[in-house]
């Protein structure tokens, strides 16, 4: 149970990190993942909103924590750069499907930016797969939930 507790954590920290990182640093670091490039179809490959800043604040916080509660700083590393990686795919998809980068997508929001990291905590740290249901069912829903609380308290620029 406190396995499933502390991926929990982690993949609030990948998500929150770079929230918290934009506020702290304001434009500084702010280049994009993508550097303003587009796909064939004309649009952003992922938008602005995803950040250098963002992808180091996300992973090394994950690293910082998985070092702390004895999972390894490398296991951090990695699951915070795939939580990001796939909150990345997300961005891309949602693009391709023509959706503003603040547009809603039940699932397609929470489920990649969830999945890819609990996928290596499943061969990493040989958790079942029903600890990696529900991790990603818990933090699907907890974002659906608590995202529109964050958004009128002013952490996020978007309620969902």
């Amino acid at each position: 149970m406190l396995i499933s507790l502390e991926l929990f954590v982690m993949l609030v920290l990948a998500n929150g990190a770079p929230v918290v990182a934009a506020r702290v640093f304001g434009r500084r670091w702010s280049a994009a993942v993508d550097g303003g490039r587009r796909w064939r179809d004309g649009r952003p490959l992922l938008g602005n909103r995803k950040t250098w800043r963002g992808v180091v604040s996300g992973t090394l916080v994950c690293g910082l924590f998985a070092l702390i509660t004895g999972m390894g700083l490398l296991f951090g590393l990695l699951f915070g750069l795939l939580g990001l990686i796939g909150d990345m795919v997300s961005s891309f998809i949602k693009r391709r499907l023509g959706l503003a980068s603040s547009g809603k997508a039940i699932g397609l929001d929470q489920i990649p930016e969830a999945l890819l990291p609990m996928v290596l905590a499943w061969f990493w740290l040989d958790v079942s797969v029903a600890v990696v249901v529900s991790v990603v069912v818990l933090f699907t829903l907890a974002n659906m939930l608590l995202s529109p609380l964050l958004y009128r308290l002013g952490i996020r620029h978007q309620p969902h």
